[in-house]
């Protein structure tokens, strides 16, 4: 290995500002649409995969945070939403305020600064309060109020995070109405067209009582998604269930299998027909890592060399599930040192890096020293692939790796 080019973290956060909706609904909706209120925390607990606020009223005791309200939501922003600048040992479960937060959080900016000390040069950042594939809104009574509320999120990621101010540095992710795969479909289609690449889909829909990926109905969905070339960007924790052992685990038994929903989530797609159906589809798993990945791709042909009759998959995968994953799959990792052991059985073009800023998991300010550490042993060609060759081609980037419609 001969270097670490500038990177290209597939995998960052924002933590939206808190007048991102106010600013964007209709005026009838401003009042009850998500704001921003300073409130007491009551009790914030991590148990058992669930997390668990309880807003205090005016005057109670216990530490103030910015809480987002919307409907019967209440939900501060915490430490662990924004861990960057903090040591491990200051890194709790507990609420903060915009001012107890590093400002790359919310700042474009500050942001921009943060990624030149981490040697990042563009970065696909997943959504905060509307959680990682949008789930906030679908879970809402009011529909109209939840799809403009999807919309104003899509806009302001476009024309504002990833506007003139972030020089084509910021990657757009958009997220979409989850509970219509027509209206997904169409917002889908409205945001290709200024030029957005990639979208949060739920790594296992029915845990978010929506139909699975086994049916024809996110048909309309994956169709948008294919013909306009959006990869579907699956996040850790998208299905608003982490991976546990019991109710009253502690959060580090999720932490360690914090994987797990991924290797259920593959099987899924692979199972499914859907890359079969729509050959120009392509999928991402973000936060996930990748060490798991050659076992689940060898177990998969094995299922499908010899239980595909009886299965129920022989009509509609036709193909050895390892080579859809070649052509459709891309994991994603931020400290892996086994699955680069691996990468031989998992294809150099099917990873990709991030840096998960500003999570507590961050390799933030040292994913560079991280990847030569874990890289050292790989090809120039195949750490550059990693690094950032295989998200300038799966994004649609230009070639210095920056959003090419940055200018709209």
């Amino acid at each position: 290995m001969e270097s670490i080019p500038r990177i290209i973290s597939v995998d960052d956060h924002t933590v939206e500002p808190p007048r991102v909706w106010s600013d964007r609904l209709p005026a009838k909706f401003r009042d009850v649409g998500p704001r921003i209120v300073r409130a007491p925390v009551k009790e914030l607990t991590f148990v058992g995969g669930r997390f668990t606020p309880v807003m205090g009223a005016p005057g109670d005791d216990g530490p103030e945070a910015d809480w987002w309200i919307y409907e019967d939501l209440h939900r501060p922003l915490t430490r662990l939403d924004t861990a960057v600048g903090y040591s491990r040992d200051e890194v709790r479960l507990e609420g903060i305020t915009y001012e107890q937060m590093r400002p790359g959080s919310f700042g474009v900016p500050e942001r921009l600064a943060d990624m030149d000390r981490n040697h990042v040069q563009s970065a696909l950042c997943f959504p905060t309060f509307p959680r990682f594939c949008g789930q906030t809104f679908t879970e809402a009574s009011d529909r109209e109020l939840a799809l403009l509320g999807v919309r104003a999120y899509n806009d302001w990621m476009v024309e504002e995070w990833c506007g003139p101010e972030a020089h084509g540095r910021l990657i757009p992710l958009g997220i979409v109405p989850l509970w219509d795969a027509g209206l997904a479909a169409a917002e889908v289609r409205r945001n290709a067209a200024r030029g957005v690449r990639a979208v949060c889909f739920s790594e296992i829909p029915p845990h978010l009582g929506l139909p699975s990926v086994h049916t024809d109905a996110w048909d309309p969905f994956l169709r948008a998604c294919a013909e306009t070339r959006t990869v579907i960007a699956m996040h850790i924790g998208s299905s608003s269930r982490m991976p546990s052992t019991s109710a009253d685990a502690p959060p580090a038994v999720g932490s360690v299998i914090t994987f797990a929903n991924c290797c259920f989530s593959l099987a899924d797609w692979l199972m499914s027909g859907a890359f079969e159906r729509f050959p120009d589809l392509r999928i991402m798993y973000a936060e996930g890592q990748i060490g798991w990945i050659p076992y689940v791709l060898e177990r998969a042909d094995v299922t499908w060399e010899q239980n595909r009759a009886w299965g129920g998959v022989a009509d509609k995968v036709r193909r050895p599930p390892s080579e859809l994953f070649a052509e459709h799959v891309h994991g994603c990792f931020f400290d892996d040192a086994f699955g680069l052991r691996s990468l031989d059985a998992i294809g150099a073009g099917n990873v990709l890096y991030e840096t998960d800023y500003p999570h507590s998991d961050s390799t933030w300010p040292h994913s560079k020293e991280v990847a030569e550490r874990q890289m050292g042993h790989l090809p120039q060609d195949d750490v550059e692939r990693i690094v950032r060759g295989n998200a300038i081609e799966l994004l649609g980037l230009t070639e210095e790796g920056l959003w090419a419609h940055a200018a709209r």
